[in-house]
């Protein structure tokens, strides 16, 4: 009888651990990724965690990583609930151009922690330098410009007279 209770005992254990185990993963996705990101530019970025894969996960802290892959440069950035079940958004930058790999840490930290899922790396360009200028201002100060000069040829072309000749028959 102490055999058969023993017995009994260790596989309810195992099949405890077992399940537990079996609750304890879950994939994090990546949307929006910009294709061609420039250095300096921030984006908005969602990750979707999903336990097991499917149900999506709410009150979990996941975050985005950037790591350069030549200057081994990381930056960190918190992903935010976005109101939709399971949905995070994350204002990502890329400090500077070069080759930026992309990791999601799910922040599911039941059941042994959490984990970070790679991605595929993403090249990053350099910033225009000539978009440093605001044009807006450029173009607001040329078309103040232009009105103010119309405004004061307007008065003097209606107030041009032309000398009337006048006709004897």
């Amino acid at each position: 009888m102490r055999r058969i209770l023993i017995g009994a005992l260790s596989a309810a254990v195992l099949v405890a651990a077992q399940t537990a185990a079996a609750g304890g993963w879950a994939t994090a996705g990546l949307s929006s990724m910009p294709s061609s990101p420039k250095s300096g530019q921030v984006s908005t970025v969602e990750v979707t965690v999903l336990q097991h894969g499917r149900t999506p996960l709410e009150g979990v802290k996941p975050a985005v990583t950037l790591r350069n892959t030549e200057t081994g440069e990381r930056k960190r950035f918190a992903a935010t609930p976005s109101g939709e079940p399971g949905v995070y958004r994350a204002r990502v930058k890329f400090p500077e151009a070069g080759t930026w790999r992309v990791s999601v840490y799910d922040g599911f930290s039941q059941y042994g922690g959490g984990r970070a899922h790679t991605f595929a790396p993403v090249s990053v360009r350099a910033a225009d330098p000539r978009l440093g200028f605001p044009v807006w201002i450029l173009a607001l100060g040329l078309g103040a410009a232009l009105v103010v000069g119309s405004l004061l040829l307007v008065p003097r072309i209606g107030r041009t007279r032309v000398p009337v000749t006048a006709r004897h028959s």
